[in-house]
């Protein structure tokens, strides 16, 4: 098979489309615009299967692992309040009982944090990731180390409002950033991996909490204020190294040679990605993004996934605390406090491993819609049974599943928002919006598990359990059903007019709007 002439199977017919049909998805025929030239002319087939596969893997090494450990500090600097609340946070700062406080303190953060993300990835774009991430990154260290000094409620709600406000550009700027590096069918199981880091730090956080908390009364300051301090300073100095370790665009990265750089904006032109090129920006390609259906309906999708993520993440000390397991060893101080922190971890171990098979069946199958469905139905039966069961160990179980059905969703649901918004600023404004609106929900999922409804919670799954099956199963169902029908229609020419009497230039504008521009499902 010739470079040009990608294969593409019909999700919905399982068949392979004719020769005139793969003029108009994604063939040869298709408009490339400036196409560089090629470096590996006259090499044969195998040779250039090898090189491509060389070149993923070096980007892969380039851009994941760093990128993981910058996502692994930001849900770690955001959720770690969950733990600090076990080890005094509450007492310390005169907060007590009042739970409204408590709450309040986190619903703040994600004000800011939603509020500020549609904007970030024109900043990432404006500025160049090498510049915006590393400085974002050092700006939400200072404010979690700050963290740790705040002696009342008031002190710490202003540092939540901060904290938000400089994190609000990472996970959507990160997620855009990937998906102008890789081709559709593979930015899947990055974002996956990329996602992952927030498993990781859901159980390192577990850890590093317990063992933070031997800490405690050094310098005349509480375990949880020395978890806020430790972490912040840690987050700081990486984003430090940030500078030279985050790349920019494809197309100005500094580690790719010529011909690397030629091999990679050639593969993503192959794939229809306007994503691949420099592109000015119009206040056009905002409006794009706004009109678009799949943008809202993204977001809803997205704020059945992380309303329940926030819900999971930041409530499961406290739910496992309220489990009734005690500690075995008196002789210890604080032992009770690490065996509920250390009960975190498996929850969260099981959460990674999932999310990143997920990931990888999603980009092999090209099917995100059936994916979300069926992982959406393992969270539903995890909540089911913290709802439902009476038993320490049935509820526990629950957690796993809980998990299982919930991470592995949130990367899911943004890689089949960028592999269907075409257009570089477009998907830019797309996903903040998507991501955005998503973290909003935070708001209500830091209201939710109330201290007079403990242990059992029952308002807090309730509540979880119907944003999970109203938004993420049902709004991802309507949409791969609304998009089967929209590539029938392409497949059928019924949207050629769409292009009649326009000028290639312009047709490449369209992007997902071309008639040749066949969606995932």
């Amino acid at each position: 098979m010739k470079e040009g002439d990608v294969e593409y199977i019909d999700a919905d017919s399982g068949r392979t489309p004719s020769d005139n049909e793969k003029g108009t998805a994604l063939g040869p025929k298709a408009s490339y615009g400036d196409l560089p030239a090629d470096p590996d002319a006259g090499r044969s087939d195998a040779e250039k299967v090898h090189i491509d596969k060389r070149l993923k893997w070096r980007l892969d090494l380039k851009l994941i692992p760093w990128l993981c450990l910058l996502y692994l500090c930001s849900f770690l600097d955001r959720t770690n309040i969950g733990n600090a609340k076990l080890d005094g946070l509450t007492t310390d700062l005169g907060i007590g009982t009042n739970a409204g406080l408590y709450n309040a303190a986190l619903s703040i953060f994600f004000v800011s944090y939603s509020l500020f993300e549609p904007l970030t990835n024109i900043l990432l774009k404006r500025l160049r990731p090498s510049i915006f991430l590393p400085a974002i990154m050092i700006l939400w260290g200072i404010v979690m180390t700050t963290m740790g000094l705040c002696t009342n409620a008031g002190g710490l709600m202003a540092a939540r409002f901060f904290l938000g406000l400089a994190e609000a550009g990472l996970f959507p700027g990160v997620n855009y950033y990937l998906s102008c590096w890789y081709k559709r069918d593979e930015f899947g199981i990055r974002a996956a991996i990329f996602f992952s880091a927030a498993a990781v730090a859901g159980s390192f956080g577990g850890l590093l909490a317990a063992a933070i908390n031997l800490m405690s009364g050094i310098g005349g300051k509480g375990g949880w204020a020395w978890i806020f301090i430790l972490e912040g300073l840690a987050t700081f100095l990486i984003g430090i190294v940030s500078f030279w370790m985050v790349h920019d665009f494809p197309d100005d990265a500094k580690f790719l040679s010529p011909d690397d750089r030629a091999r990679v904006i050639r593969r993503l032109k192959f794939d229809n990605q306007s994503s691949a090129e420099h592109e000015e920006f119009k206040m056009e390609y905002f409006w794009a993004a706004v009109k678009d259906w799949k943008t809202w309906n993204g977001a809803v999708i997205y704020m059945g996934a992380d309303g329940a993520l926030y819900a999971f993440s930041l409530f499961l000390p406290t739910i496992i605390a309220d489990l009734g397991y005690t500690a075995t060893t008196a002789s210890i101080a604080n032992f009770e406090f690490i065996e509920q922190q250390l009960l975190t971890v498996p929850p969260y171990v099981a959460a990674a491993v999932m999310t990143i098979t997920v990931g990888y069946i999603a980009d092999r199958t090209r099917q995100r819609g059936l994916c979300n469905i069926a992982t959406s139905l393992i969270g539903i039966a995890g909540f089911s049974m913290l709802l439902g069961g009476s038993s320490a160990g049935v509820q526990y179980a629950g957690t796993f599943l809980g998990a299982m059905g919930i991470y592995p969703c949130v990367p899911n649901t943004i890689s089949w928002a960028s592999n269907n918004i075409e257009g570089v600023y477009k998907r830019g404004v797309a996903l903040g919006i998507i991501i955005g609106w998503g973290n909003l929900n935070g708001v209500v999922s830091s209201n939710i598990y109330r201290a007079q409804d403990k242990p059992r919670y029952k308002p807090g799954h309730a509540t979880v359990l119907g944003y999970m099956v109203l938004f993420l199963l049902v709004g991802s169902i309507v949409q791969r059903l609304l998009l089967a029908r929209e590539n029938k229609k392409r497949l059928a020419g019924q949207r050629d007019g769409w292009i009649a009497g326009k000028s290639e230039a312009e047709i490449d504008m369209l992007g997902d709007k071309r008639p040749d521009f066949i969606y995932t499902l």
